[in-house]
């Protein structure tokens, strides 16, 4: 079994595309990732991008793929060291590193920024490692191990 933590850019993109998470896969993502997701459905849905009920049914999809949400003591006094050591200016993403440092194989994210500044803490996955029905830890150009 490997276990993913994913982003909430990668979230509303497998809502998006219906996407089936393979059995020995498992998601894990911190508690804000509800808000996160929230927040850009009401976004979208307010600016017009978006319909009101296609973004209902991305959060239902979203709901229906049983990802587990953290956010204990320990996970925030991780994730604040890593926002400390890479200079950031809030602990948002470090929230995401933080939950693949304790409890996953790889954070999946389409944010190439952030997969570059993580290189060497966390390794990193793709959409397409984390769909793959293939056995094992993700491997490719953009994963590091920790």
């Amino acid at each position: 079994m490997t276990k993913y933590v994913i982003d909430a850019e990668v979230a509303l993109a497998l809502a998006a595309r219906d996407a089936a998470i393979p059995q020995q896969h498992r998601l894990l993502a911190p508690t804000l990732l509800r808000s996160q997701v929230l927040a850009k459905l009401f976004a979208d849905v307010q600016s017009g991008r978006l319909g009101r009920r296609e973004a209902d049914r991305r959060l239902d999809h979203l709901r229906a793929l049983r990802i587990r949400l953290l956010g204990d003591r320990v996970l925030q006094r991780v994730a604040w060291q890593v926002a400390a050591d890479l200079g950031w200016k809030d602990t948002y993403a470090a929230e995401y590193v933080a939950l693949t440092k304790l409890q996953a194989d790889a954070l999946v994210t389409r944010d190439r920024s952030l997969a570059k500044a993580v290189r060497g803490l966390v390794a990193v996955a793709t959409i397409d490692e984390l769909l793959s029905r293939a056995p094992g830890t993700p491997a490719g150009g953009t994963s590091g191990r920790r």
